[in-house]
Parts: structure tokens; sequence; C-alpha cells
């Protein structure tokens, strides 16, 4: 992945203000923050090859900052943004919200186009390498769009889409339905296979180095499938969740759950888990040195390692509903029901971890891709 370096400074923003403080906490530094009109409700920030952060608010609001923490430009939808922005290579930036639509900007700002639907558009983007855009509405549609918001094809489900897909390495796209199955799609649209899970699956699904597909449903029990959509084995979570599976240089799998934080072997073998004071509805991210990364509930984010030991806690706003966005330079982005704040690791956690899925939709960009 290409990426530049994000550098911290602290600025005015006009109507919106940074924090002029930088809070020091061992092993973390607070750069700087941002000051949102409304906060978010679940859109998690994400990052351009360029460095611009893009988020989406309660109210709305799609905002872009550049790394320094100043204010770019804001596009004003119809309607709330749960959906995190995934931003393509040549820039575009795509999101839904519930005014029923998803949109492509351009990198100033400009609507490049929008596309109707007849339900809230919740999920994330996944955009594929040959610039194909996926995602599903409230309306039991999954779509495909061509690059200029052109309809390529659409799948019908018989219950609304809010589970934001992915894309394995081979092009096939993945996703739930609250209608309880979880399907993998060809590129053009056509059923390969249905698994029939014990409930509605909201989580975004994620993909491991060998092809293996991880998700959760609401019935309680977390999922590991075959390529082919057979099961291969799966574990009772005891509770149910929205958030998504991440995954470590070891192929170990991270999920909140309820209110408790999971780590699962390969083989699916509970390694740790720990209580947490709140439900979790955020996915956490692994890092390079084994440690990770959660944005919670409690007001707080904090490091935990290897081992399921809470390492230091950072306090920050009025809680976390979106996941945080990790850059290959150490620089964390996590947006709450306030403020955007950017954090810098120590240098011994200067990244995202080196495998298939590390984070929410798997890289910084949100492409929803599976990491080679």
């Amino acid at each position: 992945m290409n990426f530049r370096n994000f550098t911290a400074l602290i600025c005015w923003l006009g109507l919106l203000a940074v924090s002029a403080w930088a809070q020091e906490t061992p092993g973390m530094t607070n750069l700087w923050q941002v000051k949102l009109p409304s906060g978010t409700s679940g859109s998690s920030p994400a990052c351009a090859p360029d460095g611009t952060i893009y988020v989406g608010t309660f109210r709305g609001g799609l905002f872009a900052f550049t790394p320094e923490g100043q204010r770019k430009w804001k596009f004003q939808a119809g309607l709330e943004i749960n959906s995190s922005p995934a931003v393509a290579d040549d820039g575009t930036v795509y999101f839904g919200s519930r005014d029923r639509k998803l949109y492509a900007l351009a990198p100033d700002g400009k609507m490049k186009w929008s596309f109707a639907t007849e339900g809230w558009v919740d999920a994330s983007p996944a955009l594929a390498t040959d610039g194909t855009i996926y995602f599903g509405s409230w309306d039991k549609n999954f779509y495909a769009l061509n690059p200029d918001g052109s309809l390529k094809w659409k799948f019908a489900t018989s219950n609304l889409v809010d589970s934001s897909a992915a894309i394995g390495a081979d092009g096939i796209i993945y996703f739930g339905s609250h209608d309880g199955f979880f399907y993998a799609l060809s590129t053009d649209g056509k059923l390969k296979w249905k698994f029939a899970a014990g409930a509605e699956i909201s989580a975004s699904p994620a993909i491991a180095a060998d092809g293996t597909i991880y998700f959760s449903s609401t019935d309680g029990i977390f999922y590991a499938l075959k390529p082919d959509g057979s099961e291969r084995w799966r574990s009772r979570t005891q509770g149910w969740t929205s958030s998504s599976p991440v995954l470590d240089e070891a192929g170990n799998i991270y999920l909140s759950v309820n209110v408790e934080e999971f780590s699962l072997s390969p083989d699916g073998k509970v390694r740790w888990h720990f209580y947490i004071n709140k439900p979790v509805t955020t996915s956490a991210a692994a890092l390079t040195n084994g440690n990770i990364f959660i944005a919670g509930p409690w007001s707080a984010s904090g490091l935990v390692n290897s081992a399921g030991k809470f390492l230091w806690n950072f306090p920050a706003g009025q809680g976390f509903y979106a996941s945080a966005n990790i850059s290959p330079l150490g620089v964390i982005y996590i947006a709450d029901d306030h403020l955007l704040s950017a954090l810098r690791l120590a240098t011994s956690a200067t990244s995202a971890a080196k495998s298939s899925w590390p984070q929410w939709r798997a890289d910084p960009q949100h492409t929803g891709r599976v990491q080679k």
C-alpha cells in the first residue's frame, strides 16, 4: 500500500475548532482533535492515498480534513451517514446515506454522481480493482455500480442488507443479510453459494490469507467458512455483535462481542477474552508488534497486548461507535460523538499488522478488499 507520511500540527479551523493541546499517554501522543458539529453514529474515518481524512456525521455531513487537521471541505447529504466512506485509488470518495443514496465525490468535494435506492444505505461500499462499487441497501438489494454511477447489476435478498461487503483475492463478493443468509456472488452478480446462519447478519466479514471467510451473526455464533461455502468451524461467543473481525499476522482473530473482547486462533479455539463495561460495536485493529488497538464505548481508547492484557487507556470524547483507522506510519484516526482525533503510537507499533485483514474494511482507504 502506498500512503504518505502523516505529520502533526495544531490548527484553527474557523467554524470547527482544533483543541490546542497534545496529551501524552504512555506509548501514545494525541496529535490533534477536531470538534465535529454532530458527531458520528458509526461512520469510521477513511484515509486517502494523499493523506486526506474523510468522516461522515450524524447530520449528514461528509467532512474532509488535511493530515494536519485543517478542514478542506464539507459535503451535505440529505440524512445521516452511518456508512463509512471508501476512497478509490484515483481519489474518488464513495459513501452511503439514509437519504437512500450512494454518493461519489471528487477529491475537491464536488459531487460526481449519486445513485438512488429504495432504502437506507448504511453499508459501507466495497471497491473492486476494476473500479466496480459494491454495496447493500435496506431495500433488500445488493448493488454493483460502474465507476460512472450506472447500474452494473443488482441481486435481491429477502431482507435488508446493512452488512458491508468483502472482496476476496479472486474477486468474489461476500456479505450477509437480515434474512439470515451469508452470500457469495461472482463478479457478474450470479450466486455462487449461500450459507444459512441462525439469525440476521449485520457485521461485515473478514477474509484470511488462505481464503477462509469469518463473520458473526446475531445468534451469538462466530462462523468460519471455506471458500466453497462449507463450514470450517463455529464458535459460540455467548452474545451478539455488529462488530467485524480483524486478523493479526499469525492469523489470530479479534472480535468485540457485546461487553467482551475475544481472541480466537485460526482453528477456532478461544485464546482469551476480557470483560468491558459497555457493549462494543467497533472493530479492533491489529498492529505489527502483536498489540491490538480498541476504540471502546467507555469514552476511551486503549491498547491490548497479544495476551489480552490492557496496556493503557486514553480518555476522549463521549464514547466510540465507529472503528479506528490505522495508518501505516503510526497515526490512528478515531471519531466519537464530538471529536475526530489523531493519535500517534510509539515507534514499536508504527503500523497495522501485515495481515490479510488487519482493521475495519481491511485497509486505510476502506476498500473492503483482502490484503495480499
